[in-house]
């Protein structure tokens, strides 16, 4: 079965700065929980989920933001949950998840609540350098059996619009995964109709190569403002990626302390693009593959961020999102890992 998630599935962002925010968080994850098809208990412990979460921001770093995802695989939905600060950090976080430690008089339960509600967890802290969390919740008591990726991705519109002209997809199944990354010229509503479009073609071609999927779109994207444009292929059996890309999208690999950087060509998806030219490179089992729009500073370095490149996907995603965003044009990072090779 093809496992399909992009950011045409919901997001909902939360700048949490009052106790309000947290009531208003809630709500969503309630709804959002409702859509998809929750039972009563399962919307009950993303409720606490996001409440703890959002308390926590309140009360170790001042303010923060939560992001709500909706996750996908094979058919079986479910809601991420990522709280982001910048605050002062935690020194040992592994002693802050255990019941009983706190650090503000309280009874020292939230952190580890956030632990034993998820079905997947991860955080990531460091003093001076904030804290990011990572919780999933699946609509069903056990997790489904994921592909052989594991996925962090976040969008943010321009400030003042209400839709984001930067999209992604993934399309995975047991033999590769194919990516796309997409930034419709401009912003607004005009810039997400073409990065719309673009990922429609994922879903119609979700086993393709990256450069039929590049000029599929480019077909597709003809009656748009046109795009920049990235797709790329995770080979899962010979253990690379091939890469296409047209535009201003920054791609990389990162295999432990190599980094390598996937070059796109000049050129507008949908208007002027010349021949779609496609090359790989290695790409084994945990290696990251990052694919950016322009609305990400390119000068960024996770060793900067002791242990991060080995965290959850979304922990990435939340990182270069908080620390690199450029806040002048929509914004958007899609963070594939390859998973460990099933026995």
């Amino acid at each position: 079965m093809e496992t399909l998630i992009s950011s045409l599935s919901t997001q909902h962002a939360y700048p949490i700065v009052h106790a309000s925010d947290i009531s208003a968080a809630r709500r969503a994850g309630q709804k959002l929980a409702l859509e998809l098809g929750f039972n009563e208990t399962r919307a009950g412990q993303l409720a606490l989920i996001v409440t703890e979460a959002g308390t926590n921001l309140l009360k170790h770093a001042g303010e923060g933001m939560l992001y709500l995802n909706v996750a996908q695989s094979e058919g079986v939905p479910g809601v991420d949950v990522l709280a982001v600060d910048s605050g002062p950090g935690i020194a040992d976080l592994d002693a802050c998840l255990r019941d009983g430690m706190s650090t503000t008089g309280t009874a020292g339960t939230g952190l580890g609540a956030l632990r034993r509600l998820s079905d997947e967890f991860d955080a990531w802290s460091a003093p001076g350098n904030g804290a990011l969390f990572f919780m999933r919740l699946w609509r069903g008591e056990s997790g489904p059996d994921l592909c052989q990726v594991d996925i962090g991705a976040l969008t943010v519109p321009l400030a003042g619009e209400d839709e984001c002209g930067d999209a992604w997809g993934v399309a995975c199944n047991g033999s590769g995964a194919t990516l796309i990354a997409v930034d419709g010229l401009g912003h607004g509503p005009a810039a997400a109709l073409a990065s719309v479009a673009a990922v429609r073609e994922l879903q119609r071609l979700p086993q393709s190569e990256p450069g039929v999927l590049v000029d599929a779109a480019h077909q597709a994207l003809r009656s748009t403002r046109g795009a920049a444009l990235a797709a790329a292929r995770i080979d899962f059996e010979n253990d690379v990626v091939r890469f296409a890309g047209i535009g201003n999208i920054g791609a990389y690999v990162i295999d432990g302390d190599t980094r390598r950087a996937l070059v796109s060509h000049n050129g507008i998806v949908g208007h002027n693009m010349r021949k779609v030219q496609e090359f790989s490179v290695p790409c084994p089992p945990g290696a990251l593959c990052i694919l950016h729009s322009d609305g990400i500073q390119t000068q960024w370095d996770l060793d900067k961020y002791p242990g991060l490149v080995a965290r959850s996907p979304a922990l990435v995603a939340a990182m270069l999102m908080r620390d690199f965003i450029r806040r002048r044009d929509d914004a958007m990072v899609l963070v594939v890992r390859r998973r460990a090779r099933r026995a």
